[in-house]
């Protein structure tokens, strides 16, 4: 995948507005595309696991067809600017972590967004391996009624209490404090 200042515009269109979250998410992309040789994803055979839920994902999902809708892009809550790559037809699996904070680089925004679009992408980003193998493939799920608001969840997203299903907004939470 060629970057060009098209794939740059389209990215600034999806998102809505230019910020250096959007220009990170932009170069993983690219980092994926020279690195894995990753094309865009009809159905699942890349997956990108993200460990943020911030700008660059956008960019992420435009540009390299991984998306919450088809199951291929997975959120992991750790809060790192970091995406692992998989290619599910030939194994190959990568973790692209940003080496730095470029809020902490003594830089404006202005500065941060040019120096993240410009700066070769081996002095923006570590590439490792991620610890973990590619989620499994998207599964269907029956629907269940709930049977405190009516209303239907996938069946796995379903909890018992007191012999009724009830869907996770209608079950109590229950913690004994060590949960994160």
């Amino acid at each position: 995948m060629c970057m060009t200042k098209t794939d740059w515009e389209r990215c600034i269109e999806f998102h809505g507005h230019i910020c250096p979250g959007l220009a990170i998410g932009y170069r993983v992309a690219e980092a994926a595309a020279v690195k894995m040789g990753i094309r865009f994803s009809e159905d699942e055979e890349i997956v990108c696991v993200t460990e943020n839920n911030a700008c660059g994902v956008d960019a992420v999902q435009l540009l390299t067809g991984c998306s919450m809708g088809k199951g291929n892009l997975v959120y992991r809550d750790t809060g790192k600017q970091a995406f692992s790559f998989f290619n599910r037809k030939n194994g190959e699996k990568l973790r692209i972590v940003m080496k730095r904070s470029l809020t902490q680089a003594g830089m404006d925004r202005e500065s941060r967004q040019k120096y993240i679009l410009d700066a070769p992408i081996e002095e923006l980003f570590d590439f490792k391996t991620p610890a973990y193998d590619a989620p499994e493939p998207a599964r269907l799920f029956s629907s269940v009624c709930c049977e405190s608001c009516g209303e239907f969840a996938p069946e796995h997203k379903i909890r018992f209490q007191q012999g009724k299903k009830l869907c996770l907004d209608c079950f109590p939470s229950y913690s004994r404090g060590w949960e994160r």
